[in-house]
C-alpha cells in the first residue's frame, strides 16, 4: 500500500530544502534527512494562529545501489511499507528524506523497519512508544 498523498514529498524545491538545511542520522543501510517545517496559517485567519502541517516523507535511491530498476523499486516498495507502519507515530510538521545506500540490496522489511524506527528516534521525529 502507498502512503497517502498528503504524506509524500514530491516537489524538488522541497528535496533541496530539505539536503541543504535539515538534520542527519545514519545507519549502516539508511542515511535520514530531517527538516522542521513551519507551521502553516490557518485558511481564513489573518492572525499568528497557527496549525501544524503533516509530515511528509521522500524516498531517493539512485543507480549507485543498483542499475536495475526492479531492485531499486522493490527497495523503495519495502520502505515505504515500512514508513506507513510508522506514520501513526510521527509528530506533525516535518519534512523526511530517506536516502537508501548501496548496501541495502540484502536488508529484508524489517531489518528496515528496524532502522527507520531508529533513524527516527534519533532525530526525535518519533517517540519511541513501543
Amino acid at each position: 500500500m502507498a502512503l497517502p498523498k498528503v504524506h509524500r514529498l514530491r516537489r524538488r524545491q522541497d528535496f533541496s530544502r530539505v539536503y541543504q538545511a535539515g538534520l542527519r542520522r545514519h545507519t549502516p543501510h539508511l542515511t535520514l534527512r530531517a527538516l522542521r517545517q513551519p507551521r502553516g496559517r490557518a485558511e481564513g485567519d489573518l492572525e499568528t494562529t497557527r496549525e501544524p502541517v503533516q509530515t511528509c516523507i521522500g524516498i531517493s535511491i539512485g543507480l549507485k545501489v543498483s542499475k536495475r530498476a526492479v531492485v531499486r523499486n522493490r527497495i523503495k516498495r519495502r520502505i515505504r511499507s515500512a514508513m506507513q507502519e510508522l506514520l501513526p507515530h510521527l509528530t506533525l510538521g516535518w519534512l523526511i528524506v530517506i536516502v537508501v545506500k548501496p548496501s541495502a540490496i540484502e536488508c529484508t522489511y524489517e531489518q528496515f523497519l528496524q532502522e527507520l524506527e531508529q533513524l527516527l528516534v534519533s532525530a526525535e521525529v518519533i517517540i519511541n512508544e513501543h
